[in-house]
């Protein structure tokens, strides 16, 4: 090997190696270490991290840093992710080569031709649009394996009567307690107050009803025991597709509206009638006086409790207005959890019954299938009174059809007994006669003998099918046909066969 001074060269304008396994040019620093070799294929090394071919290729092995990189990156590969650090710089579509400006990609706006636009929706074809609003689709159809737990078609919500709709009973109920007022919902409570109920139209968008609470006796101090609320009872048949006592068991959600001028910490609760009371319990706030607020709960289904299939209750609704400390220092329970008073309504402070100025309003429950509250689903008045007639059904009431309004077409099983066979929707099980008793309300007529008195009595009742009749009455004449009829205008034949 020949060295040469650095210093000494002046005027040399070609090197020529010799042949053979010599025709290697190197250049070392004076430390002995070589920084530059050109070997004799024409392959460039610089020091031990970077070669450069004839050919046109390099070859890194330690960190490239560029400001600039033009031409194809087709050939840029096996890159690790590791090795690409640092904040990339928005990429303006001008920059890319080898792309048709008009066809894939702008500035600002990325397309691909034919399949999707980017901009601050998304376009697949022209057939559907997705942005932060929604989903738009114009084609055939949508297909997903489910959309909220796979419940949204059908009827969703298995409260009847949410909206309020339905007042079979009477629309105003004057310091009531412990009754059932608008159809499914009834007014519950062991305190020192008084309340009435009636069915309002004071109510949300897209509502005409709701249920009104207004305060007539005030309880400023709720003791330890005491409690105010409202309550709704599921049918536990209905509940089956929760699959509640399977792995498969599904998450619920409740939805309601409610209004009130007293604001501050209210509790809601579920509990499971056929497994010893097992129960949710929730706290909400309302926050503004006077103004109506949506309130929605999500609960995992219960995969130990089972719901029998039964006409029986399956779930208890609570709404929680004014509840003593018996029932609020506990825990709020999110989950499933065995039956303790304490939890029933932790966390509750509002005492609605406080003032004979305040009032409570409710409308709009929903208790669905899924992880989400969706909008709730309105029925027809028509078809919540029919689901009502399950629970509660007016066979005939004077009070709307007058005192000559028909009852049954009867005979007379003896001279002092009338009795008529009546007919009435499937109801859930055979139901009680709830009537109006007064001074001669009822009657019996034919063109021969009549006769009055003031109630009936109710025979071996079906859930279909039931006899009303008289037996301590007089004139009537044995085997003969009679027409059985109100005779006073506040007479009423009703039935319940409420949970």
């Amino acid at each position: 090997m020949t060295v040469i001074n650095p210093s000494s060269i002046s005027g040399i304008t070609s090197i020529t190696m010799p042949s053979g396994d010599g025709n290697v040019l190197t250049i070392h620093t004076n430390d002995g270490v070589e920084r530059f070799r050109i070997d004799s294929s024409g392959n460039v090394k610089v020091g031990s991290a970077c070669t450069i071919s004839q050919d046109g290729d390099v070859f890194f092995t330690g960190v490239t840093t560029a400001t600039t990189y033009a031409g194809s990156g087709a050939n840029l590969t096996n890159l690790p992710a590791a090795n690409l650090t640092g904040t990339l710089p928005a990429i303006s579509g001008a920059n890319l080569t080898g792309i048709a400006a008009t066809d894939n990609v702008r500035t600002g706006i990325l397309d691909v031709a034919g399949v999707s636009t980017f901009r601050n929706t998304m376009n697949v074809g022209a057939a559907v649009t997705i942005s932060e609003s929604g989903i738009e689709a114009s084609g055939i159809g949508i297909t997903v394996a489910n959309i909220n737990g796979t419940q949204i078609g059908g009827r969703r919500n298995f409260i009847i009567n949410g909206a309020m709709q339905v007042a079979q009973r009477g629309t105003s109920f004057a310091t009531v307690n412990n009754e059932y007022t608008l159809d499914r919902f009834r007014i519950q409570g062991s305190h020192n107050g008084a309340v009435t109920v009636t069915q309002s139209t004071t109510s949300p968008d897209g509502f005409s009803k709701s249920f009104k609470i207004d305060v007539t006796t005030a309880d400023t101090s709720i003791a330890s025991s005491q409690y105010s609320q409202l309550t709704y009872k599921v049918e536990a048949q209905d509940l089956q597709n929760l699959a509640y006592g399977t792995s498969a068991a599904k998450t619920i959600s409740v939805s309601f509206y409610v209004r009130s001028n007293v604001t501050g910490t209210y509790t809601f609760a579920i509990q499971q009638s056929d497994n010893s009371g097992k129960q949710v319990s929730q706290t909400y706030t309302i926050d503004s006086a006077d103004t109506w607020e949506r309130k929605t709960f999500t609960f995992a289904g219960d995969t130990s409790g089972v719901i029998n299939d039964d006409n029986g209750k399956g779930f208890d609704i609570y709404w929680n207005f004014a509840i003593g400390s018996a029932y609020t220092t506990g825990t709020s329970r999110a989950a499933w959890t065995a039956n303790a008073d304490a939890d029933f309504a932790a966390g509750h402070t509002a005492n609605l019954l406080s003032s004979t100025s305040n009032e409570f309003y409710l409308t709009g429950v929903q208790l669905e299938v899924g992880s989400q509250a969706t909008d709730f689903e309105h029925r027809s008045h028509g078809e919540e009174l029919r689901l009502c007639h399950r629970y509660y059904y007016i066979f005939a009431d004077a009070r709307d059809d007058g005192s000559t309004g028909q009852l049954a077409t009867g005979f007379a099983y003896h001279a002092g007994q009338a009795e008529g066979t009546i007919h009435y929707p499937d109801m859930r099980t055979a139901p009680s006669l709830v009537q109006a008793t007064g001074t001669n309300y009822y009657g019996a007529y034919n063109n021969g003998s009549n006769a009055t008195w003031n109630s009936f009595s109710w025979y071996q009742p079906s859930p279909r099918v039931g006899l009303l009749y008289q037996g301590s009455t007089s004139g009537l004449t044995q085997g003969q046909g009679y027409r059985l009829q109100f005779a006073n205008d506040n007479a009423y034949i009703h039935l319940d066969a409420e949970l």
